[in-house]
């Protein structure tokens, strides 16, 4: 994609499932892209759970960008990670 460039002021949203395996308010947390189009999000590995592996819901969005919503799924013995979210512009 030749065309792309970094989105500064886009909001990501993440929920994962605490400790228990159980979703709710305090494993969700709202970021914002820096001037550079970066951001940052700290938290615990999220359990697997139901047969499902662990994954981290996230949601990006941007003014004139259509909204992406997605799942991380960190490879097994994963402690961080590294990634990038890509939004389409409205009208293109």
């Amino acid at each position: 994609m030749s065309n792309c460039r970094a989105i500064s002021g886009a909001r990501v949203e993440f929920w994962l499932a605490g400790p228990n395996a159980e979703y709710g308010d305090d494993y969700r947390a709202t970021v914002f892209s820096d001037a550079q189009g970066q951001f940052r999000f700290e938290s615990h590995l999220p359990p697997g759970y139901a047969g499902r592996p662990p994954h981290i819901h996230i949601r990006a969005s941007a003014a004139g960008h259509q909204a992406l919503v997605t799942q991380y799924y960190p490879a097994r013995g994963q402690t961080e990670g590294t990634f990038d979210l890509v939004l389409i512009r409205t009208g293109e």
